[in-house]
């Protein structure tokens, strides 16, 4: 929190709060699938929209859910998108 302090960002924020949260979901996500944070991270924002198109805009309702649900629920989000567990390696790997 110091770090968004220097930056000027408020930890009470709307925002502080959804960067927050899409941590949480990166970091959840990759220990599930037993990937890195940054692997993780590319899944969701760079190879999928998950991140900007579901994970943010659907903070209000997700947040209030518990971890498992969460988990469960963003990679249901990601297989009715063609990205089930057996092509995570290929996405992960650009041949998707």
């Amino acid at each position: 929190m110091n770090a968004c302090m220097q930056l000027g960002i408020d930890g009470n924020s709307q925002e502080f709060k959804e960067l927050e949260f899409a941590v949480f979901c990166i970091e959840n996500i990759a220990k599930h699938l037993g990937i890195d944070g940054t692997t993780a991270y590319d899944l969701l924002a760079r190879r999928t929209d998950a991140l900007q198109n579901y994970i943010i805009p659907c903070y209000d309702v997700l947040h209030t859910q518990g971890k498992d649900y969460i988990v469960e629920d963003i990679m249901m989000y990601l297989y009715k998108r063609g990205v089930g567990s057996a092509s995570i390696p290929r996405v992960l790997h650009g041949s998707f």
